[in-house]
């Protein structure tokens, strides 16, 4: 690992990363042309006019040069939650800035990380979706990180509710397993705030990743700019549940861009979340149904632990069916489905249905799943050819 920034570089970086109408595209240009943060705050004006900068920016720029410019309190505080343990400051152009997320057309200058540092310096698969995805995309989502998890990936997404969240639990859920978060804010917060919890875990048994100074809030043009983040971090996008306008299919058009290999999970025609999916699959993108797909692709395999979990035709032969049973197991989708449904579809009572229910998850043909239960997805088809 190569030695963190000292102090005083750090200040540098965080006061460009702070000067007023600067940005980290235009301050990306001014570090290729000129080499480093102090370069660039010493550079003679007719430098900087020739590299565009002129008018308000060129005068903020060069408030730089003070003792004290404006924005002085917000480096310093920066610096003073850099200084606890976990929190590293990384800067474009350093060793150990991530070199997949350096090769993309507009890498952030500066990231923050809380957590473990060398993660993004590891295989990533990003995992991105819906945040009101259905019960059967929540599971599959998580089925299918803990697989890739298994495997070795690093599974990346971007702490949002759903999909994102269904990823990093799956990750998470796997000894050993690990996985990064790619946030909108500044490390001091958490958005949402219900997956606090969950960022804390991450934080532990991760990292956690911005390009936000900190005492930056959720903004809505924030977001776009992670997502470049995610896609430039991984190896390539798995799209599970996603609509038309979904934030996930800009993530995979980053991907796309920065010559990253594009997944998408494929869903129901009569569910809206599936278009977005669909539509990358008829752009070209590799159909996913299980962990292979994807490591295949990437040319790499399952290792003993993730072929248990690896998706369908993996798992032991579930046990054998009564008459009822099996009558019951035609009324279930692969999709989770209701008590209420499964009741009036099967005509059976409550009491009699929740026992052959139990039965059915017992013998491995069924799972719990939200809101309802659902077939177990990591049984083949030859399985549900006997029905």
């Amino acid at each position: 690992m190569s030695q963190p920034l000292a102090v005083d570089e750090q200040r540098l970086w965080l006061a460009l990363l702070h000067t007023p109408g600067l940005g980290p595209r235009r301050l990306l240009r001014l570090l290729q042309a000129l080499g480093s943060p102090a370069a660039i705050i010493e550079a003679n004006m007719d430098r900087l006019r020739a590299l565009g900068l002129d008018g308000e920016l060129l005068a903020n720029l060069l408030r730089n040069r003070e003792a004290d410019p404006p924005w002085r309190t917000l480096v310093e505080n920066d610096l003073s939650w850099l200084e606890r343990d976990a929190l590293h400051l990384l800067s474009w152009g350093s060793p150990a800035y991530p070199p997949l997320l350096a090769q993309t057309a507009t890498p952030p200058p500066l990231l923050f990380v809380r957590g473990d540092v060398a993660l993004l310096q590891r295989p990533q698969l990003a995992v991105v979706g819906s945040r009101s995805p259905t019960p059967a995309g929540i599971e599959i989502a998580q089925m299918l990180a803990r697989a890739l998890a298994e495997a070795g990936l690093i599974i990346t997404s971007g702490l949002a509710l759903g999909i994102d969240g269904a990823a990093h639990r799956g990750a998470l859920s796997v000894p050993d397993g690990q996985t990064i978060a790619v946030v909108g804010t500044g490390l001091d917060s958490c958005y949402p705030a219900r997956h606090r919890q969950l960022c804390e875990q991450i934080a532990a048994q991760g990292a956690v990743v911005c390009e936000f100074p900190f005492g930056t809030p959720p903004r809505a043009d924030h977001f776009p700019r992670r997502n470049r983040v995610i896609a430039g971090l991984a190896l390539g996008v798995l799209v599970v549940e996603a609509g038309l306008g979904s934030g996930s299919l800009i993530t995979a058009r980053h991907a796309l861009e920065a010559g990253r290999e594009i997944f998408a999970v494929p869903g129901s025609i009569l569910n809206p979340l599936s278009r977005g999916g669909h539509a990358l699959l008829r752009d070209g993108a590799r159909l996913v149904e299980r962990a292979e797909d994807v490591l295949e692709e990437l040319g790499l395999t399952l290792s003993g632990r993730a072929a248990t979990a690896a998706g369908p035709g993996m798992a032991q032969p579930p046990g054998l069916l009564t008459p009822t049973e099996r009558e019951l197991l035609r009324c279930i989708d692969f999709e989770s489905t209701s008590v209420d449904l499964l009741v009036e579809r099967s005509g059976l009572a409550v009491p009699q249905l929740l026992g052959l229910l139990s039965q059915l998850e017992l013998k491995g043909w069924i799972r719990a799943g939200l809101g309802g239960y659902l077939r177990d997805p990591a049984l083949g088809a030859d399985h549900w050819a006997q029905l």
